[in-house]
C-alpha cells in the first residue's frame, strides 16, 4: 500500500505540473509576448477559466501527503517552512492580481497587476524547481528525519540549476498553450518565443542531466529508459511547433513534462525525503506511513477524490476548450 500511496502523490504532483504549469508559464512569459494592455488581457483570459482549478491539484497533493505519509509531511514543513510561507504569499499575490485587475479601469493599474502576476508566477516556478532540486540532491537531515540546514543551504548550485530549468521549461509549456488558445499577433509572438525557449531548455536540460549524473551516477534500471521518452517527446514538441500542430504540440509538451516528473519520481523512490548524509538513510515511504488500517482508509479516500477531480476537470476543460481572440 505504501507504493500505491507514493504513486498517488506522484500522479497528483505530475498533474499539477502539467496543468498549473501552463498557466504559470503563460503568466511568466506575458511580458515578452504581449505588446499592449489588450493583448495582456487576452493572455489572462486564455488561462482565466482554468488557473484557479489547476491549483487544487497542489492542495490535494499536500492533503494526501499529510494523510498518507504524516512523518514526511512534518519533516518537510520543518525544513521548508520559510519557502512554503513564501509560496503561500506568491499564490495569494497571483490570486489578488488576477481578481483585482478587472476592478481598475486605468491601464497603469492593469500594468501593475499584470507585472505582479508575472513576477509571482515566475518566482513560484523557481521555488518549486529549487525544492525539487533539493529533493534530488538530498537534504541535511538528523537521525530523527528533521531538517538541520538553513534556507541559504537550500540555494545550492544544483537546486538553482533545476530551478532555472523549471522556469524555462514551464515558460515553453505556457507559450505552447498560448499558441493553442489564442489568435492573432499574440499567437505568432508566442510561437516564435516557444522555438527560442526550446533551445534554451535544451541547454539547461543538458546541464541539469550532467550534474545529475555527477550527483547520482548512472543507475541501470527501468529509470534509464525514461530519458529516451523525454528526448522523443521533446523533439516531437519542436516538430509540431514548426509544423503548426497546436494541439499536438501541447500534447507533446505535456508528455514531456510527465516524463520529467517520472524521472524525478523514479530517482527518489522509495524515499520521500532523501538524506544528504550517507549514514542517515532519510525518510522512505515505508518509514513515513501510518498504521496499515489508517493508510488503507486514507488511500481509499484519496483515490475516490482523485477520480472525482479527474472527471470534473475533464468536463470543464472540454466545455471551455477552444481559441479566444484578443479583445474578446
Amino acid at each position: 500500500m505504501s507504493v500505491a500511496a507514493f504513486i498517488v502523490i506522484a500522479f497528483m504532483l505530475a498533474t499539477y505540473v502539467v496543468l498549473d504549469g501552463y498557466d504559470l508559464g503563460v503568466a511568466a512569459i506575458v511580458p515578452f509576448v504581449a505588446r499592449s494592455d489588450r493583448e495582456r488581457e487576452g493572455a489572462m483570459r486564455a488561462i482565466g477559466p482554468f488557473w484557479n482549478g489547476n491549483e487544487v491539484w497542489l492542495i490535494a497533493a499536500g492533503g494526501a501527503l499529510f494523510a498518507l505519509f504524516p512523518q514526511a509531511y512534518a519533516s518537510a514543513f520543518s525544513g521548508f517552512y520559510l519557502p512554503l510561507i513564501i509560496v503561500l504569499w506568491l499564490l495569494m499575490g497571483r490570486g489578488i492580481a488576477m481578481e483585482l485587475r478587472g476592478h481598475f479601469p486605468s491601464e497603469i493599474w492593469h500594468t501593475f497587476w499584470d507585472t505582479c502576476f508575472a513576477i509571482s508566477s515566475a518566482l513560484l516556478i523557481l521555488l518549486f524547481g529549487v525544492a525539487l532540486g533539493n529533493l534530488l540532491h538530498g537534504l541535511p537531515l538528523d537521525p530523527h528525519g528533521y531538517f538541520v540546514g538553513t534556507f541559504a543551504r537550500l540555494l545550492n548550485p544544483y537546486a538553482l540549476v533545476v530551478g532555472v530549468f523549471a522556469v524555462a521549461a514551464l515558460g515553453l509549456h505556457g507559450a505552447v498553450f498560448l499558441v493553442m488558445r489564442t489568435n492573432g499577433p499574440l499567437t505568432e509572438r508566442a510561437r516564435a518565443l516557444a522555438v527560442r525557449l526550446w533551445y534554451i531548455v535544451l541547454l539547461w536540460y543538458a546541464l541539469a542531466s550532467v550534474l545529475s549524473v555527477v550527483e547520482h551516477g548512472v543507475r541501470l534500471s527501468w529509470i534509464s529508459a525514461i530519458p529516451l521518452l523525454t528526448l522523443v517527446t521533446f523533439v516531437w514538441l519542436l516538430v509540431e511547433i514548426r509544423r503548426g500542430g497546436e494541439r499536438r504540440a501541447f500534447a507533446a509538451s505535456s508528455l514531456w513534462l510527465l516524463s520529467l516528473m517520472l524521472q524525478a519520481a523514479g530517482t527518489l523512490f522509495p524515499y520521500l525525503l532523501p538524506s544528504l548524509t550517507p549514514s542517515i538513510p532519510g525518510i522512505s515511504i515505508y518509514d513515513a506511513a501510518p498504521s496499515p488500517a489508517a493508510l488503507a482508509s486514507a488511500l481509499t479516500v484519496s483515490i475516490v477524490g482523485l477520480i472525482a477531480v479527474v472527471i470534473y476537470g475533464t468536463l470543464v476543460t472540454r466545455h471551455l476548450a477552444g481559441k479566444l481572440s484578443v479583445g474578446e
